[in-house]
């Protein structure tokens, strides 16, 4: 698959995404936030199991013990983030659920190299520091609205950053990336839902008062979108797709905006342009650069 196309299917996955804080927040009013995960993920996960299962047999990958161990691994950071993400919107908005989310653009580079040694291309530190004023001033550029919601999120975003960088790393070392997307979210979901039974007693009643949002959640975001983002990140650096992902912050705004009738304060708009800059950035600069050293001639002694 070409890089552009791979950033393509991230940006798509990105939307599924923002769209989808819309239906996480507003399932809340009838379900706890374990609950919503529970089965958001289960339904997820079997939607693609049979993709799954084939994508095994046809591709024979034989899972050894560290396959194994880096699965679980981004599994348990998946149902952190997860879980964190969902527990911090009972009391945030949407729109500030999506901008603070996209912090993880600052852990991914750090952490990879502090887990990977791997070394981003320079014009990632140009991109992180954009996003991240664009994402400060996307939430109005100041903290002194922040409630505990947002810092909740705040803090999921570095499982988040974790997530992204072990799924590169994961569905690269496996060639299996719906396989592994199946099991991160069969795990996710058994997880919140054995922790929901005994902390939230979710009722039939309540779930299927939100079966709109749990379809959404279940079938684009969940089965759609992480698949996407696990067939893209093969083909693009997991500091470059983090940027890319940020993007979901902008459609979560669209669509509260549309739904919920929130609104972005006049300096929020200053700071879309911003994250879409440093998409643009690190996305169009790194070929570029990399076709003209192709190019230069070369001075012969």
């Amino acid at each position: 698959m070409s890089r552009p196309l791979a950033s393509l299917l991230l940006l798509l996955c990105t939307m599924f995404w923002g769209f989808a804080f819309i239906a996480q927040k507003t399932a809340m009013d009838a379900m706890g936030p374990l609950t919503f995960a529970g089965v958001r993920f289960l339904i997820g996960g079997l939607l693609i199991l049979p993709l799954a299962l084939h994508e095994l047999r046809r591709k024979a990958v034989k899972l050894t013990s560290t396959h194994w161990f880096f699965i679980m691994a981004m599994s348990t950071v998946f149902f952190l983030g997860s879980w964190m993400q969902q527990a911090g919107l009972l009391t945030t908005t949407a729109t500030n659920g999506g901008f603070l989310t996209g912090l993880y653009v600052f852990f991914v580079p750090l952490l990879g190299f502090i887990l990977f040694r791997t070394r981003p291309h320079p014009i990632v530190f140009v991109g992180v520091p954009l996003a991240l004023v664009g994402i400060y001033f996307l939430n109005g550029g100041g903290l002194d609205s922040f409630n505990t919601g947002d810092w909740i999120i705040i803090a999921s975003a570095i499982f988040w950053g974790l997530h992204v960088l072990l799924l590169g790393h994961v569905a690269k070392m496996t060639g299996l990336p719906i396989f592994v997307s199946s099991v991160s979210f069969l795990f996710a979901g058994i997880a919140a839902s054995a922790i929901a039974l005994p902390t939230e007693a979710p009722t039939l009643a309540g779930i299927s008062a939100g079966w709109v949002e749990i379809a959404y959640a279940a079938v684009l975001s969940t089965a759609v979108g992480f698949t996407l983002q696990a067939i893209g990140q093969q083909h693009v650096p997991s500091a470059n797709a983090a940027i890319i992902l940020s993007a979901e912050s902008l459609f979560a705004a669209l669509g509260a905006a549309v739904v919920l009738g929130e609104r972005l304060p006049p300096i929020g708009y200053a700071g879309a342009a911003l994250i879409f800059a440093a998409i643009l950035l690190v996305e169009a600069i790194p070929p570029l650069w990399a076709r003209r050293k192709v190019h230069v001639p070369r001075t012969v002694n």
